[in-house]
């Protein structure tokens, strides 16, 4: 048996002892025999043979002729064997080889004795070897392990103080990229309402296409809004690309926390293992299987350099809010001036505009009455359609039935021949029907299309009236868009 990772056969390898020798050696068997005769098979009687062997041996072809036992004598003069010991007695062996048998015996024993003696020795010695540097080494892989769990507590501590400190900013950095998001929507609804404005003011015609003083301030108004929206919107984009950057840098970091979690778990499992700790088990040629994918160099390096790109982050993370919120009061600033200066532009149109409304509303009534008339008609046309279709429906089925008379009973009465007219009438007047109810329907949709038209004109109206003096009159005159737009709401 070989002791678990020690060299025993490089150590105590002695040459195998030779087999112990019960019978003599073959010369001296062969000396014992040198002065006997041959003897011939047929000189004696085997009781444990039977007679037909031997009659069978002396029909095998292949036997060697008896002369070639005694060269040089004629087959004539060879003297038969004749024994002179009792039947089946035999002599193998000398006295002197049984003693010599004996001795060898007796020293082959004595040298295997004194060879497993010094094995056993070797044995203990090389056992207490094993232990004391097993003791040993086990020992050294404690001691590092210890070393590697403080080195991994180290940098976690590191590691949260970093990710704790991402964390505010990032917290910081993601409400105003919120206060951006708020301030660019609330832009929204002037650049609307001028814009709404300019668009309902085109579509004035003749006399009414004038280039007037509240077109000019709506244009700039427009002007200066989408110069503020684009600034904004940059500064959004910068803000987003931040908050990715600060993102993967924490995302670096809980994810090196994590691994280093992890390993501190796995490491401490280690440390606490002993030879008669639970769940130890053979894993033959796991020390052939180099898994490791750093040295303890790159180990520490990769994350300082993880903290080291968080630290970066957090300072372009700062600066950029800083920058921002310039932006956001300067923004507010500039659009509350010119937005002042389109207030005075509005009045003079509200009246005409309400006159139109006024229009629209009449012709949208009398359109909504036709729309009520024609669809009772329709209900009507469906109504007379589906009467039509039980009657014809009576006609066929007395048709059907009539097929079924036997023989000569199939006769073309005056019944058959009205019944067929029924038919064709009922059918001439259910496609007049379908084509009234077509010509209703399609009026229908024209009606309801001119209904939408007019509704559409005249939401745009109310768009219009509500613009100038509910909504762009109203924030014009308290003007509360600039805390909006600054993102504090």
């Amino acid at each position: 048996m070989e002791l678990y990772g020690y060299p025993l056969k490089a150590k105590f390898n002695q040459p195998r002892p030779p087999p112990p020798k019960v019978l003599p050696a073959t010369s001296t068997m062969t000396a014992s025999y040198k002065n006997r005769i041959s003897y011939h098979p047929e000189s004696f009687s085997m009781p444990w043979m039977p007679n037909s062997y031997y009659k069978a041996a002396a029909l095998n072809p292949t036997l060697a002729p008896l002369n070639e036992c005694f060269p040089g004598l004629p087959p004539t003069k060879i003297v038969p064997f004749i024994s002179e010991r009792p039947n089946g007695v035999f002599t193998r062996h000398t006295l002197d080889d049984w003693h010599r048998s004996n001795m060898t015996n007796y020293k082959e024993s004595e040298t295997t004795r004194h060879n497993a003696e010094r094995l056993r020795a070797d044995l203990t010695r090389a056992i207490k070897d094993v232990y004391q540097q097993g003791k040993r080494t086990q020992g050294e892989s404690t001691k590092n392990l210890g070393e590697r769990i403080n080195d991994i507590e180290y940098w976690k501590s590191e590691l949260c103080i970093e990710l704790d400190a991402m964390i505010r900013e990032t917290n910081s950095l993601a409400d105003m990229q919120k206060r951006l998001e708020r301030a660019l929507a609330d832009t929204e609804g002037p650049f609307q309402v001028a814009h709404k404005c300019l668009l309902n003011r085109e579509k004035r015609m003749g006399i009414d296409l004038v280039n007037d003083d509240v077109e000019k301030q709506l244009i700039t108004e427009i002007k200066v809004i989408r110069s503020c929206r684009e600034r904004l919107q940059q500064c959004l984009d910068t803000v987003n690309s931040q908050l990715m950057c600060n993102k993967e840098a924490r995302q670096e970091l809980e994810k090196d926390l994590a691994d280093k979690q992890m390993g501190h778990h796995i490491d401490s499992k280690c440390y606490q293992l002993k030879n008669t700790s639970r769940g130890i088990h053979y894993f033959k040629g796991v020390e052939r299987i180099d898994a490791t994918v750093s040295v303890p160099e790159t180990w520490a390096r990769f994350t300082d350099n993880n903290i080291f790109r968080s630290q970066s982050a957090r300072a372009a993370s700062a600066k950029l809010r800083a920058s921002t919120e310039s932006l956001l009061m300067g923004t507010a600033d500039e659009m509350w001036r010119q937005f002042s200066k389109v207030n005075d532009a509005f009045t003079s149109r509200i009246t005409e505009t309400a006159n139109a409304k006024s229009k629209i509303q009449t012709h949208l009534a009398k359109t909504r009455q036709e729309i009520f008339q024609i669809e009772t008609k329709i209900q009507v046309i469906q109504k007379t359609i589906k009467d039509k279709e039980v009657q014809l429906k009576v006609a066929q089925t007395r048709l059907d039935e009539r097929t079924r008379r036997p023989n000569v009973e199939l006769c073309r009465d005056a019944a058959q021949i009205r019944l067929v007219q029924e038919v064709n009438e009922i059918n001439e007047t259910l496609r007049n029907l379908h084509q009234c109810l077509r010509a209703s329907e399609d009026m229908l949709q024209m009606l309801v299309r001119s209904k939408g038209v007019l509704e559409h004109d005249l939401v745009v109206k109310n768009n219009s009236l509500f613009i100038d003096q509910e909504r762009c009159m109203g924030m014009r005159k308290s003007y509360p868009s600039t805390v909006q737009i600054l993102g504090y709401v």
